[in-house]
């Protein structure tokens, strides 16, 4: 790793600007895309298609399984950091060896859809959807490793950009155009367009420069003797163990146990596993049930060496262990700080409610949130590769976790203002804005701390663990918001802020007040007390951000110096 103690002379603004025009840059633009298009058109848009088929919402839900394989895609990383596939591998290196394994199997499997009549065969459906699924999350390591390895650390915020970018609009595109082509052609037709579309992502594939030769880390087993139907018994058994604890940790950290209930704990299970608020401690002790019992497939045999208990322990334990030692004293830090660094951000899963308690219409939101909000945030994700470009990692870090609480005490502004659209629009932007530095920021410090050999592996970790605290806390959010209004009804410090809510239009929080049995300045009060909490949050941040690029850049000195020895 490359830290900012060490980083080459800081770039003039052109300097940063002109990165954005080079191949690799572009190449990640067509990246990003490749990886949203897939994402959105099985996720997202494919329900449009079953609901226009004639099926019901319970069956167009189960399609959302097929998310689950982004939940636990670290669990496979390691074979993609390991494995080399035959012939390309030495044709086009290793990433993007994978890289076209992928994507081939995504143009397959929408050729495939398109051939399909979900009313007629909704189980091939349903499997090719699966499939192409665990493909697309398979494509994300791949690309987050080869961005991550083909350039230099002071790099990554521009290349951070250009994945978002790409991202972002093939999400735009892929929640548009596929309808209009439907309508008029056909479903069929459209998703036949969509594969075709996915050559964008193979074309940048092959104009990728190569990107180092990939060291792969040796796994030693052949020392190691044990009869082959014992080997293959043992194999058999620690992937099926490990396949049940993917599917627990999947439905924690994906909050669905459709599947699950499915093999234990019935209809009981999955309503009890997404009931609110409290569902949500269950998840929980899913992702830790399913942590344990992946521990237990690739534990060693006490005392006794096996291959499988070799490879799987050091395929799975080595990239973890290696950043624990690499970072040693600083490493739970680190991963606090990445887990903590988006929950201000992520708490706000109640705004549209939020809009319309204030009396906001369904298009002044839409308007706002869909065509401006996204400007906004293309806008923010582009200056925060500026500010990693320019400043370096770690005061990038800082500024993102700075920008995240301010933004969100703009919606404290917003609720005093009542129902006002101009408002509306500058606390919608800043808090778009604020989530595109901060985001990219993040995207580029999680992937300065990854390491050759273990690159896809060690970025999968960090992506799966940083969302988790959030979604515990966003799961508390709208208790909060009425706990608060309640509380300002009665009095005491959040009481003391109805006071600021004297002059809001009658439209404003009535409504949402009399719901709740408290008047309309008590529940302006309670989400502007929410909003304070969640910019509380974000302090938490600031401090571990300030804590860790101390802690960061002690260890580059000591390195440098040792290396001067």
């Amino acid at each position: 790793m490359t830290d900012d103690t060490q980083a080459a002379p800081k770039k003039t603004l052109l300097q940063t600007l002109a990165f954005f025009g080079e191949r690799r840059s572009l190449v990640m633009l067509g990246l990003g895309f490749s990886s949203g298009l897939p994402y959105m058109l099985i996720f997202d848009t494919l329900s449009l298609w079953l609901r226009d088929a004639g099926l019901s919402l319970a069956v167009i839900g189960f399609f959302s399984l097929a998310t689950l394989s982004f939940s636990f895609k670290f669990l496979w990383a390691p074979l993609i950091d390991r494995a080399k596939v035959p012939v390309l591998h030495r044709l086009v290196g290793h990433r993007r060896a994978w890289m076209l394994v992928c994507q081939a199997v995504i143009i397959l499997g929408l050729l495939a859809i398109s051939g399909v009549n979900p009313a007629a065969n909704l189980p091939l459906m349903a499997a090719i959807a699966v499939i192409v699924g665990f493909a697309t999350a398979s494509q994300d390591i791949v690309i987050d490793a080869w961005r991550i390895e083909a350039v230099d650390v002071e790099q990554q915020g521009p290349m951070a950009v250009a994945v978002q970018w790409g991202y972002r609009g093939a999400m735009v595109m892929a929640g548009a155009v596929p309808l209009l082509l439907a309508e008029r052609f056909g479903w069929n037709i459209s998703y036949l367009a969509m594969a075709v579309a996915m050559s964008i992502g193979v074309i940048s594939t092959l104009l990728a420069p190569r990107e180092a030769a990939h060291a792969i880390r040796p796994i030693h087993t052949d020392g190691v003797a044990q009869p082959k139907a014992l080997e293959v018994g043992e194999w058999l058994l620690r992937l099926a163990i490990l396949v049940v604890g993917a599917l627990i940790v999947g439905s924690g950290l994906s909050g669905d146990a459709s599947l699950l209930s499915k093999f234990v704990g019935g209809e009981a299970l999955e309503a009890a596993w997404k009931a609110k608020p409290n569902g949500v401690w269950l998840q929980l002790a899913g992702v830790a049930v399913g942590i344990g019992v992946i521990l237990v497939a690739a534990w060693p045999i006490p005392k006794v060496k096996t291959k499988p208990g070799v490879y799987l322990s050091t395929a799975l334990g080595s990239p973890l262990l290696e950043f624990m030692t690499r970072f040693s004293g600083v490493a739970g830090l680190i991963l606090a700080t990445i887990c903590v660094y988006r929950v201000s951000d992520f708490v706000l899963n109640i705004m549209n409610p939020f809009y319309r308690d204030m009396g906001f219409s369904l298009t002044e939101i839409a308007e706002i949130r869909k065509v401006f909000g996204i400007i906004a945030s293309m806008i923010g994700v582009f200056l925060g590769g500026v500010i990693v470009a320019r400043f370096g990692l770690m005061r990038a870090l800082i500024i993102g976790a700075f920008a995240q609480p301010i933004s969100n005490l703009f919606f404290a502004w917003l609720a005093m203002s009542g129902h006002n659209v101009p408002v509306l629009f500058w606390a919608i932007c800043i808090d778009n804005m604020a989530g595109g530095v901060a985001g990219t920021a993040l995207i580029a410090y999680m992937s300065s701390l990854t390491t050759a050999g273990f690159t896809a592996t060690q970025y999968a970790l960090f992506s799966s663990l940083y969302a988790l605290p959030g979604k515990l806390i966003a799961s508390q959010s709208g208790r909060l918001v009425e706990a608060s209004a309640i509380a300002a009804e009665h009095g005491g410090p959040i009481g003391a802020l109805k006071g600021l809510f004297t002059r809001l239009p009658p439209e404003s929080f009535t409504a949402a007040g009399a719901k709740l049995g408290v008047s309309a300045p008590a529940m302006a009060a309670g989400y502007t007390a929410f909003f304070i909490y969640t910019a509380l949050i974000g302090v938490v941040a600031i401090v571990l951000s300030f804590m860790v690029a101390a802690r960061q850049g002690d260890i580059g000195k000591a390195a440098a110096e040792e290396a001067a020895v």
